[in-house]
């Protein structure tokens, strides 16, 4: 086995650079007295919005099962006794064990809850090939249909204008195999694709990455003298325009990294930064509801803590400021784009950096690589460059010469 270069042992230290955030004031967005207690014990769901034209009352915190395992069947039953009442999946997801002990929960109840799954397609896929893929996923999940099909990572608008794509949704809609059909995104050309999405009526839920750290608006409420660059300028706008024609807003993402243990020393009174987080992202009107991976029984409660949350309480916006201040220098923002022009081979960086998030921050590594997979080439294009054209290509202070190769070998060795 090669031993880890200084590269492949990139840790957070190096990355730790205290940005200009250091010293401002605080927000002046609305704020409660308080949150539930920090670690949410015996939480339940609070609110169910509705999520859009789709008329379907969804739990505004709910279950994202991408880290759902073969035998972690009591998570699902633990968040589905706490209120939990939409699921969301996809055949990527553990090789489809995902589907499959959502599935087997679920059985029986299919009545009371909500299931989305997800597939990645190609431009040049054909309709056959994607309804073998939902009937596939509809047999692991055992239920004839599933509430919403999305159109997994979509980060090239060819894949939208792919008439098999609405050809494939226009017939599993008929046949009853799906009941609604969405895009989901969160990385490159995230707003192009939104943006077709919606002005060709398309979609009935998108589901976008979305978190304080990738609005610009959460660093202007407490600064304006600082050149903050734009991590995802368009977002409000696509959100906005995605509310105001009906189509239901979920919301992934919404940790900024999911560094937990980070902001553990931090957390006091009522809130957890996850909490915080959460508030945070549901405080927009637009958003209808988020998803989140439930790894446990604790994080469960602890999540649903916020539930019903929809403005900040007075202790959540400090530990997002430090959060956003340890962090900012650290994390790719999902869609920024604006190291792509750097690259002359076309390395989806965004895409890549996301998978080295779910390795190395979320500690999963098979999560990790399964994303990574599905990525036309990756970095491996790094491996043999050593002109390093994207040098400082980061307006965020993100050393991306020094990760992408590294992470290539990672998640492929």
């Amino acid at each position: 086995m090669k031993k880890p270069d200084d590269d492949d042992r990139l840790g957070r230290r190096e990355f730790l650079q205290r940005g200009a955030l250091a010293g401002v004031g605080l927000s002046v967005l609305p704020l409660r007295a308080s949150a539930q207690p920090a670690r949410g014990a015996g939480a339940r769901v609070q609110r169910y919005a509705t999520l859009g034209r789709t008329g379907m009352r969804v739990s505004d915190i709910s279950f994202g099962a991408s880290r759902l395992g073969a035998r972690e069947g009591d998570l699902v039953r633990h968040a589905l006794d706490r209120g939990v009442n939409y699921f969301d999946t996809a055949d990527s997801y553990r090789g489809g064990d995902s589907e499959t002990t959502v599935g087997d929960v679920l059985r029986g109840k299919r009545d009371r809850v909500y299931i989305a799954s997800k597939t990645s397609t190609s431009p040049g896929d054909r309709r056959d090939s994607m309804m073998h893929s939902l009937e596939q996923s509809l047999r692991r999940l055992g239920t004839d249909y599933v509430d919403v099909y999305f159109n997994h990572a979509v980060n090239d608008v060819d894949r939208l204008k792919n008439p098999e794509w609405r050809e494939f949704t226009a017939r599993a809609k008929q046949q009853g195999k799906i009941r609604f059909v969405g895009m989901s995104g969160h990385a490159g050309r995230l707003i192009e694709c939104l943006d077709y999405a919606l002005d060709t009526d398309g979609v009935d839920v998108i589901l976008v990455a979305y978190n304080f750290g990738q609005d610009p608006s959460f660093y202007q409420q407490f600064t304006r003298s600082l050149d903050f660059v734009a991590r995802q300028p368009e977002l409000p706008r696509v959100l906005q325009h995605a509310k105001a024609k009906g189509v239901g807003v979920i919301t992934m993402k919404t940790l900024m990294g999911a560094r937990l243990n980070d902001m553990r020393p931090f957390e006091k009174g009522g809130a957890t930064f996850a909490q915080a987080a959460f508030r945070w992202t549901l405080s927009n009107r637009n958003v209808d509801a988020l998803i989140i991976s439930m790894t446990s029984r604790e994080v469960i409660d602890e999540y649903l803590g916020a539930s019903g949350g929809q403005s900040a309480a007075s202790e959540d916006l400090p530990l997002l400021r430090r959060y956003a201040r340890m962090n900012g220098a650290s994390y790719c923002r999902h869609g920024c784009q604006d190291c792509l022009s750097a690259c002359p081979y076309g390395v989806p960086v965004g895409d890549v950096l996301r998978a080295r998030m779910y390795a190395v921050d979320y500690g999963d590594l098979a999560l990790a690589r399964s994303e990574y997979a599905m990525l036309p080439a990756g970095a491996a294009p790094c491996l043999s460059c050593a002109a390093h054209p994207c040098l400082g290509a980061c307006p965020h202070g993100l050393p991306i010469e020094r990760l992408l190769a590294p992470t290539h070998r990672m998640l492929t060795s």
